[in-house]
This record gives structure tokens, sequence and C-alpha cells, in this order.
């Protein structure tokens, strides 16, 4: 019987909807939610800057930051309690609730969205 992760998915899918007001919701359906940056994508104008994600799976939750995979000093914030639960750059996975690792991530998710809401500056 494979395990209920919903309970962790909606605790996820609120803590990120919540630490990142400013960022636009792309997609919100059952098990899945994706946000985008606002304004335009520096890169490619006609595509959003995605800024994360929160996925309900079959053997974890997992939750995107894609702002650590451009940002090195926001990557270095990632404190080192979410280290066991970070899988490559961004993604964080969790099969339960933890209030402590909750609580580093909403922070986390806090910074990454302010760090998308500053104009980038320019040298």
């Amino acid at each position: 019987m494979p395990a209920d992760f919903q309970p962790v998915y909606a605790e996820l899918r609120d803590m990120m909807l919540r630490a990142a007001s400013g960022m636009v919701v792309a997609k919100d359906a059952p098990g899945g939610l994706v946000m985008h940056a606002p304004g335009p994508n520096p890169v490619k104008p006609k595509d959003p800057v995605w800024f994360g994600m929160v996925k309900l799976g079959k053997a974890y939750v997992s939750y995107h930051l894609m702002p650590l995979y451009t940002d090195p000093g926001l990557l270095a914030q990632v404190p080192a309690g979410l280290e066991k639960h970070k899988q490559g750059k961004t993604c964080f996975n969790f099969k339960a609730a933890e209030p402590v690792r909750f609580a580093e991530l909403e922070a986390l998710t806090r910074a990454c969205a302010l760090a998308c809401a500053q104009p980038p500056t320019t040298v």
C-alpha cells in the first residue's frame, strides 16, 4: 500500500503560496503547484521565469526553488538541516512533515522570493 503524502504536500503547497506571495501562480492543480517570478525573462522574453514547484509523488513530495540554481548566494543560505533532504541544487524531498525543516525551508523560500522581486543589478 503506497504512503499517503497528501498532508505533507498540502503543508508544503501552503508554505510556498505564503512565503512567495509576490510570485505568480502558473498552475495549481491536485498534486502540483507551479509558480513563476514576475516580470519578463531576460534570456527568453516569451518564456516565464520559473520560481518554484511543489509536486506530490509516489515516493515523496518534492519542493523546488529555482533561484537556488542561478544565485550562489541563495544556495549558500541552505541550512545544514535541509541538506539531507536536498536532491541536486534546487530540490528538497520530504516523506513526512518536519516542523523545524519546514520553518527553515519557508525562510529560504522567502529569501528566494525577495531576490526574484529585486531588479537585477548592472555593472
